[in-house]
């Protein structure tokens, strides 16, 4: 059977079809990995250690000569996320202000959740589409667009009074893989060769806990209006982006694989309407749209991020 040349036909098939297999089993199954326990269950939560893995692999891959390029790529698509979420909130703040629509098509749209939906990257849907399509500096660049996790600049843009800082404990955390992988790669070569091959394989089985996080049924919860919201979050920040990266000598595919809505972004509604009472009314709504968008996000992104690599003519998998 050829079930590696099936799924590499499908547009991002190495990570949209696990993605969706696990979103499946997590819908339709979602206390899964409870039942199961053991090695199961955690291959249906562990997201966050295979992405943990994949950076210290990542890292070795990485010269040390390129770090002013990461800093620059992932800045540039850093600063045009925020801002472009910062200045779509301000146009919707005219109308909405902390409130939401009550009826009608868009009704539970608010300025707190059209924000959280675009200010947070999804980091392992961005690092496995860049592990397969583009080169291993994008990858890493996303070490420096972490900065945006968490609801920080969500409150920052809201103008939320009370949270100045990230805890300095959560920064060094996000990049200390990667600089320990880079370490180890730089010190010798034959590590290097041998971390860097385990890359695109991690690639499926970081996708399937990544979708073993969603619940498709997230999407009919918010109805159609976390759909649009989860289109728009594509398109416009997708488009700011892609000129970012091109403006900063890439060819856009980092730009596109950047235009999503994060997993830990649903968690920012509640967090916000908790350090601002103001916001608890519109809390529970914002929360079904950035999950729906989250979903939503997940679908698209692969698929457009495939589609224009193809239009560039990047085939396969370029880091190794």
């Amino acid at each position: 059977m050829k079930i590696k040349a099936s799924m590499e036909r499908v547009p991002g098939g190495m990570m949209i079809i696990p993605l969706f297999l696990g979103a499946i089993i997590n819908t339709l199954f979602p206390n899964a990995a409870k039942t199961f326990g053991s090695f199961t269950g955690a291959l249906l939560t562990g997201a966050l250690p295979i992405l943990a893995v994949f950076y210290v692999c990542m890292g070795a891959t990485i010269d040390f000569k390129s770090t002013p390029y990461i800093l620059k790529k992932g800045g540039a698509l850093w600063i045009t996320k925020i801002t472009i979420a910062a200045l779509v909130g301000f146009i919707a703040a005219r109308f909405l202000k902390e409130g939401m629509i009550d009826s009608g098509l868009f009704a539970g749209l608010s300025v707190l959740a059209i924000v959280a939906s675009m200010n947070d990257t999804n980091g392992g849907l961005y690092m496995a589409l860049m592990g397969q399509f583009g080169k291993k500096e994008d990858v890493a660049a996303y070490s420096i667009m972490s900065l945006e996790s968490g609801p920080f600049f969500t409150m920052v843009t809201l103008g939320v009074v009370g949270l100045s800082a990230f805890p300095w404990q959560m920064l060094v955390g996000a990049i200390l893989p990667l600089i320990i992988g880079m370490i180890l790669g730089n010190l010798d070569k034959d590590l290097r060769e041998f971390l860097g091959r385990a890359v695109p394989v991690l690639i499926p089985f970081f996708a399937f806990a990544l979708g073993a996080g969603l619940n498709l049924l997230n999407v009919w919860k918010a109805g159609l209006v976390g759909i649009l919201v989860g289109i728009a979050v594509v398109i416009v920040t997708g488009i700011a982006l892609f000129a970012a990266d091109v403006l900063t000598g890439g060819n856009g595919i980092a730009g596109l694989a950047a235009a999503s809505t994060a997993g830990n972004a649903a968690a920012v509604p509640a967090i916000v309407a908790a350090a601002n009472s103001v916001y608890a009314p519109v809390a529970p709504a914002a929360t079904a749209i950035v999950a729906s968008s989250v979903v939503v996000t997940a679908i698209l992104v692969p698929i457009v991020t495939s589609w224009w690599a193809k239009r560039v003519g990047i085939l396969n998998n370029k880091m190794l």
